[in-house]
């Protein structure tokens, strides 16, 4: 009788370790994501600083030494070259703030996500004349903690800026609905030129630069427990979705929808 107790405390002592050594190991990865998705938005901003601002200052300081040569011959022409350089530095001072916004949107902390999506759809009309609509339901917002609120944010910002580089869309529609049972459905969708998603999908497999803005919607929307979707056809525009659970209930639903 003693015997068996003593197997039986062990045996539970061994499944203790057991869970703890899977716990340990899930918090290893997931430390190990964080990191990898710190690391992808660093050198998202180090391409988006040479692909604008960078490009911008540099254009500037030519267009400077070309006007201080105008002054010496022809000032009218040099007047012309500093309206065109003031419109220049304006454009780039835009950029950059869009770009800190992006960075740390104050708004979301003080005011929650509606409020940073229309700041944003602002913004993106300043500063690149993308018109941005949007309908957000309150409703989930008010389920959701800062926390998610913010990773939401952030894939709605990334999907939101693919779209604007890459699908010359006329409009980019974001909608945050509720569904069902606990689940909400975040969708970004454009009509530009679309794209093959098979290729896409390789490139991602094959973590090629190409691919890089899926990468983070895929993990960011993992961040989540979300499942994320991605439906486009050439000539008819993209569509980004992310299911969203918003209970454990419905995270568990998801998670074996994935699985499938």
């Amino acid at each position: 009788m003693e015997r068996r107790n003593l197997l039986d405390i062990i045996g539970r002592q061994a499944v203790i370790a057991i869970q703890n050594a899977r716990l340990y190991q899930d918090l290893v990865e997931e430390k190990e994501r964080m990191v990898e998705i710190h690391e992808e938005a660093r050198k998202k901003l180090a391409r988006d600083l040479h692909d604008g601002p960078t490009q911008s200052v540099a254009a500037i300081a030519m267009r400077l030494n070309i006007m201080r040569r105008m002054l010496a011959k022809d000032v009218n022409s040099a007047a012309d070259e500093v309206v065109k350089l003031e419109e220049l530095a304006h454009r780039t001072t835009k950029e950059i703030r869009h770009m800190l916004f992006t960075l740390r949107p104050l708004i979301l902390e003080s005011q929650g996500l509606v409020a940073a999506i229309q700041a944003m759809s602002d913004k993106m009309q300043e500063t690149y004349a993308q018109k941005v609509t949007h309908n957000i339901d309150e409703r989930v917002t008010t389920q959701l903690e800062m926390g998610k609120q913010g990773v939401i944010f952030y894939i709605i910002e990334e999907a939101v800026n693919n779209a604007r580089k890459h699908a010359a869309a006329e409009t980019i529609a974001v909608s945050l609905t509720q569904m069902d049972a606990g689940i909400a459905l975040l969708e970004i969708a454009d009509n530009g030129m679309g794209f093959d998603v098979k290729s896409i999908t390789e490139a991602y497999d094959k973590r090629a630069n190409s691919s890089l803005g899926m990468v983070n919607l895929r993990e960011r929307a993992e961040l989540v427990n979300g499942l994320f979707q991605l439906d486009s056809t050439l000539g008819k525009g993209t569509k980004v979705q992310v299911y969203i659970p918003l209970t454990e209930e419905a995270a568990d639903r998801l998670h074996h929808m994935r699985s499938k």
